[in-house]
């Protein structure tokens, strides 16, 4: 071969090769960023041209799909009563993803999952249509139901657990929305999605997951925890050493109970019971702020947990004394999510185990075949059987005759724990009200409940834990009860 010829060879293998490490490299290095990409409307088309699987609550699903007109994008998501199970299952939208259970468990409910691969390889086979698969929750019809009535118009959030398994029953956030509105790509779908993210009540965001709030006087049964894990005081009966007035430390400033309600050296159970904070202010000081981040640290606080939703971490910083003082009655830079506070009454409940929450029981091909069954997992030690169950009879002393008497079920044995969150630049807000607690039955504890609500309709002496959160989780409750039986 002469020398032009060999170079013109030379350079068309040169050619070629870059042609197969140029293939290769889109087809194999860049398949997954290039399929994810928003311009490649090809992948769009295909996962709404079949019908979505659903997401099932009792038996019976709370999703569809129906098919659109006009429309490359053959089907489109509905929901059943969307405002009710947005706060679970979130949004899929053809124009704008989708969130939550939607987005997680997509390759289950568009049918692309790798565990589905055999089902798709069948159908390739007998010429079935392509299914999506189902997502089997954990929540409870009747709670979620009872959930949403008893918040009403108000903004809150309700969540309540299995505290043996940490199953998520109920996880309701109001105000709410309904993602059928925008489930769409028309100009509709568009306008309605901008009017959601404009109101000013922020009916998307999940107040039960990504909102924290100070959790007020409801932290006292995490502060009455600590004092017990760590030797402070071991009989619930006995006087603390807890004089009246009680000054905040390094101020000259008097931690205020209120009311004229008798806190000098009462015993735990009767701080708890009245909600004294002098008591629990001058427990968190005694115990230091190390001491007490260890035991937020065994419920739950300061990471975030994934159900497998993520939500907010719930935070107990690091703080000096004045501060860590006030953060033992939930009135400092502490704040949690309503889910945290579900987490802390239902690790109480199932004395001192705490199990990870979860939403998602199982998934399902298309022929409703299993491919994955949920097990209970145990997160920790909150604290010990023993000291569980002296924190369960205080808080049950709360709702026999204290502050939590509106929580009361005939025939059942119910704890808890009422609060009133201040918040605001010197307080200036109105506060929240929140109340946590659990229902416990002869074969132990099947629903622990928090709930917290934000009313800034309500005159401002008329908002109690008490008062306006304890009716809620009380319903909430019965409702898991009465299914058990």
């Amino acid at each position: 071969m002469n020398k032009p010829l060999r170079r013109i060879a030379i350079f068309c293998g040169i050619l070629m090769l870059a042609l197969m490490v140029r293939t290769n490299y889109l087809q194999y290095v860049r398949a997954d960023e290039l399929n994810t990409r928003d311009e490649n409307r090809r992948i769009r088309i295909e996962r709404y041209a079949h019908e979505r699987g659903n997401i099932i609550v009792d038996g019976k699903a709370v999703t569809g799909s129906v098919e659109t007109n006009g429309s490359d994008f053959k089907y489109k998501r509905v929901w059943k009563d969307g405002p009710l199970w947005a706060p679970v299952t979130g949004y899929s939208s053809q124009a704008f993803d989708s969130s939550q259970l939607e987005n997680l468990e997509d390759g289950i409910l568009t049918g692309n999952d790798d565990q589905l691969f055999f089902n798709r390889t069948l159908g390739m086979f007998t010429g079935d249509k392509k299914q999506g698969g189902n997502v089997v929750t954990t929540l409870d019809g009747a709670a979620q139901k009872a959930a949403f009535k008893g918040l009403g118009d108000k903004k809150g959030a309700v969540v309540a657990l299995d505290p043996q398994t940490g199953a998520i029953l109920a996880l309701a956030s109001t105000p709410s929305y309904d993602p059928s509105v925008f489930a769409g790509n028309s100009n509709k779908d568009s306008e309605a999605r901008e009017k959601l993210l404009k109101d000013k009540d922020k009916p998307m965001l999940n107040r039960a997951l990504r909102e924290t709030y100070p959790p007020g006087s409801t932290f006292k049964v995490v502060t009455a925890a600590a004092a017990l894990e760590n030797g402070l005081y071991d009989d619930i009966d006995a006087k603390t050493n807890s004089p009246l007035p009680w000054t905040l430390p390094q101020t000259q400033i008097p931690l205020q109970n209120e009311g004229n309600i008798p806190c000098k050296d009462a015993s735990l159970r009767e701080a708890l019971r009245v909600s004294c904070n002098s008591v629990f202010g001058k427990i968190s000081d005694d115990l230091g702020n190390k001491k007490m981040i260890e035991q937020t640290d065994k419920f739950g606080f300061n990471k975030e947990v994934f159900t497998p939703v993520r939500a907010d971490a719930s935070i107990y910083p690091e703080d000096n004394k004045p501060q860590n003082a006030m953060a033992g009655i939930g009135q400092a830079s502490n704040r949690t999510t309503p889910l945290q506070m579900a987490m802390v009454a239902s690790a109480i409940a199932n004395d001192g185990k705490l199990m990870q929450p979860y939403m998602v029981a199982k998934r399902q091909a298309p022929n409703l075949d299993d491919i994955y069954t949920a097990e209970p997992e145990e997160l920790g030690r909150a604290l010990s059987g023993e000291n569980a169950q002296k924190v369960q009879q205080m808080m049950e002393t709360v709702v026999k005759d204290g502050t939590g008497t509106r929580a009361q079920i005939p025939g059942v044995t119910v704890g808890g724990k009422t609060g009133t969150a201040q918040h605001g630049l010197n307080n200036s807000e109105k506060p929240y009200a929140w109340f946590i607690s659990y229902a416990k039955t002869a074969n132990g504890s099947p629903v622990a409940v928090a709930v917290v609500v934000e009313d800034g309709n309500a005159n401002r002496d008329d908002i109690s834990g008490g008062g306006l959160a304890a009716p809620i989780a009380r319903d909430v409750m019965k409702a898991v009860v009465d299914g058990k039986q």
